[in-house]
């Protein structure tokens, strides 16, 4: 089992502190990382409920009464990546973040199109954490909100160049840097520079942020951006 550390908050808090309880269904076998995240947001306004398997998480999502999921991707039994499908499948359109002790951007591609609002990295950090579930927590109110913040992806991800556009789809796709020099002809060194911008301009501080912008993006660029979904607050 990975270890996982969800840092001790410090003096300052983000905007979550002046929130309202709020429960999350937290979905994993680590019972450590459970009790770590439920002391850590309780201060903050958020009611943590863990379980610990895919059937128990399908039980109280359809008898609960939940802002946002928080799973993890290897449970026992069902994964999280069939969980979150099961879910998805069903019509639960509850806010999911997924988080694995992998670093796999393949696995994030998929869980983002599988539904998925984040993906996390362990151990995991505190503001990490608090900006992921603090978006969740908004988008679960007001759809608006998640409107204007794919319409702000949208925006970061059309200031790349076509050549910076093509190499973050490899780069999404999985591919490695020395593949990615090798089918388009230039040198590794220069992918990586690339890849530098690609992280510096769409401000994305992980590959899992930079997949999360880009499919945001990707939904705007297919659905257009007129109008904004009705709010649900």
């Amino acid at each position: 089992m990975i270890s996982s550390v969800v840092k001790r908050p410090g003096s300052s808090l983000p905007s979550t502190q002046t929130l309202q309880l709020k429960r999350i269904l937290l979905v994993d076998d680590d019972l450590s990382l459970c009790g770590l995240l439920s002391e850590y947001l309780g201060p903050v306004g958020f009611e943590v409920e863990a379980v610990h398997n895919g059937l128990d998480a399908l039980e109280r999502v359809f008898s609960g009464d939940y802002f946002a999921t928080v799973l993890d991707l290897m449970l026992p039994g069902m994964k999280g990546l069939d969980l979150l499908k099961l879910l998805h499948d069903r019509g639960d359109r509850l806010p999911a973040i997924m988080i694995t002790g992998n670093s796999d951007v393949r696995v994030a591609v998929q869980a983002m199109k599988e539904g998925a609002s984040d993906f996390i990295e362990k151990p995991i950090g505190t503001t990490e954490l608090l900006e992921s579930v603090g978006r969740a927590f908004e988008q679960s109110l007001n759809s608006k909100k998640l409107f204007s913040w794919r319409e702000a992806a949208a925006n970061h991800i059309s200031g790349l160049t076509p050549r910076q556009h093509q190499i973050m789809d490899l780069v999404l796709a999985g591919c490695p840097s020395k593949i990615i020099a090798a089918d388009l002809g230039i040198s590794q060194r220069t992918v990586e520079n690339h890849r530098a911008l690609i992280m510096k301009k769409t401000g994305s501080r992980s590959l899992p942020a930079l997949t999360r912008l880009a499919l945001a993006a990707q939904l705007v660029q297919t659905n257009g951006v007129d109008e904004p979904p009705p709010s649900r607050g």
